[in-house]
């Protein structure tokens, strides 16, 4: 199903856990790495697809997760003449996508790369919310990067509570409110925490 332009629809999924990192999955029998991604069906609204996709190629159901976000718009990318089949030249283009930013309520042991028997990823880890892009397949570097950015400011926010929890520091009573806000300091200009590695303004330079 392409639309007037060639363009396949599609939809993207960025699943986080409670530390704000995103599943990294490594494609079957390659070396590149990428989140969950499929094709719209015909009569499919692209959350219906999204939740398809999560079953599909990382065992999920949708209690398992919750959405956070999604893009406002399509992103496209355009594939290669090289990576198309000789019978699509011509009239298919690339992908046209809408991302899905989720978080993951379940579990870790929840997730199952053998949901089906047509495997889409080999292996899967938690990464930095701001993945290398260096081991995605070129063309579609710009899209994640897109999404990637979009997508950072619906983030779920950490409790200052949790901040002192993680490294491993104790707020004594009775110390003063400008002790207890040195210790911690937020980012200048924002009001919440972003994950390890995170900026609001990626240098696309650095990850490519």
């Amino acid at each position: 199903m392409l639309d007037r332009d060639g363009f396949r629809p599609n939809v993207g999924i960025i699943l986080l856990n409670q530390k704000n990192q995103v599943f990294w999955g490594k494609r079957i029998r390659t070396h590149s790495w990428q989140f969950p991604q499929g094709g719209i069906d015909r009569g499919e609204t692209p959350e219906q697809a999204m939740f398809r996709e999560l079953h599909e190629e990382i065992g999920l159901y949708p209690n398992h997760v919750r959405i956070v976000a999604r893009t406002r718009d399509w992103l496209r990318y355009e594939v290669p003449d090289r990576f198309i089949r000789r019978d699509a030249r011509g009239h298919y283009k690339g992908q046209k996508q809408i991302w899905y930013l989720l978080q993951l309520v379940g579990h870790d042991w929840d997730l199952n790369l053998r949901a089906t028997n047509h495997p889409e990823f080999d292996a899967w880890r938690w990464n930095d919310y701001w993945v290398p892009l260096d081991v995605v397949v070129e063309f579609k570097r710009g899209v994640y990067e897109m999404a990637l950015t979009e997508l950072s400011r619906f983030l779920p926010r950490h409790e200052q509570r949790n901040r002192f929890l993680r490294s491993g520091m104790r707020v004594r009573e009775g110390t003063p409110a400008t002790a207890q806000a040195a210790a911690a300091p937020l980012l200048p200009g924002s009001a919440f925490e972003l994950p390890p590695g995170a900026t609001f303004e990626p240098d696309p330079g650095a990850a490519s």
